[in-house]
């Protein structure tokens, strides 16, 4: 399957470059794989397009200011994006720089706070060391929230806020779940009270979920890593829920990539390490019954996802009612509920 059968044409002022002024105010268009069938709703309905008795997955990963500006001992200017901290002093990061840095080369960050250069490894990234406090520390103090590029405007105030989930509470993500940003405390509310259940799981995103497909055979593309944690709480929810005939809704591609990385041995179990899973067209599901998401860009690794679920013709004439319809597009848009092609399902799912 060649990169180019997922490019569609999208005009740039459905680029969502702000949020709404309310989450839930986003609109939602719910797709049926078995036969494309599209319709449009509010986000606010979701509650009504789910049953009593389904199951939400939320990523509860929190995004950090992994952004940040200095430059180097030459004066030249430095812009560092932390990939992952390693450890209290440690981080691997993305550096946009004129000339690249030789190990042991310093920069100086906004604050006056020092970096020194270890390696560059071979997935491109710099394993740098914060000799003066650690890598949080200088974060929290000088960091930007890392929008991703499309956004092409500097961070504001209230990205701090908007651009991470109310639910999210363990920090490692460098871009968030944005599917999750639609929810609201009262909509989680309002699930609840309507016998829909949630879990949890965590996947740090990293900035790789922003990668290019650059390959035309889909198949020869190199996956980033990612770290996750499906915990047995998790495992033992969507077990129940499938015991009493309910639907595993999984909210964000993120969600789906850690339920189905636990389950590459079959059934879920609990899991955590890194995943490089790369799911396209002809991937069957195992632990997903339906799936949440924003829209996303041509060609690539998440829009090759969606399409595995939901078939590809079905989601690129989805995308084009969306634009038909003058839908918001990315991080900051619009939102999909998607059910899958009869054929996207393991046949031990199934049956």
């Amino acid at each position: 399957m060649k990169r180019s059968d997922f490019h569609f044409e999208l005009p740039d002022e459905l680029i969502a470059r702000y949020p709404l002024a309310e989450r839930e105010a986003s609109r939602l268009l719910r797709l049926d794989g078995t036969d494309g069938a599209v319709s449009h709703h509010s986000f606010r309905e979701l509650p009504d397009l789910l049953e009593p008795g389904d199951l939400l997955v939320f990523n509860d990963t929190r995004v950090i200011p992994a952004r940040v500006y200095g430059q180097k001992a030459s004066g030249g200017k430095v812009e560092m994006l932390v990939e992952r901290v390693l450890d209290p002093d440690r981080a691997l990061v993305h550096l946009k720089v004129s000339r690249t840095p030789s190990p042991g080369g310093e920069i100086t960050l906004e604050g006056g706070h020092r970096v020194v250069v270890e390696e560059h490894t071979p997935e491109g990234l710099f394993r740098v060391h914060f000799p003066d406090a650690d890598v949080m520390t200088v974060l929290e103090a000088v960091g930007h929230m890392p929008l991703p590029p499309y956004i092409d405007r500097p961070d504001e105030m209230t990205d701090e806020e908007r651009y991470q989930t109310v639910f999210g509470e363990k920090p490692g993500a460098v871009a968030a779940p944005t599917a999750g940003l639609h929810f609201t405390d009262a909509i989680m509310d309002e699930l609840a009270a309507r016998g829909i259940e949630r879990t949890f799981v965590t996947l740090h995103v990293g900035a790789g979920t922003f990668q290019p497909v650059r390959s035309e055979d889909i198949r020869e593309h190199h996956m980033h890593q990612e770290w996750l944690s499906v915990e047995q709480e998790a495992v033992d929810a969507v077990t129940r829920t499938r015991q009493r005939g309910g639907r595993v809704v999984a909210v964000g591609t993120t969600a789906v990539r850690a339920l189905e990385s636990a389950s590459q041995e079959g059934g879920l179990a609990p899991f955590a390490g890194e995943t490089r899973i790369f799911i396209y067209p002809g991937y069957r599901f195992r632990s997903v019954d339906a799936m949440v998401t924003n829209f996303h860009l041509p060609e690539s690794t998440l829009i090759m996802l969606v399409s595995a679920f939901a078939g590809r013709d079905s989601v690129l004439d989805a995308y084009q009612a969306a634009i038909d319809e003058r839908y918001r597009f990315f991080s900051y848009g619009d939102a999909m509920l998607v059910f899958p092609h009869p054929e996207a399902v393991a046949p031990e799912v199934s049956a």
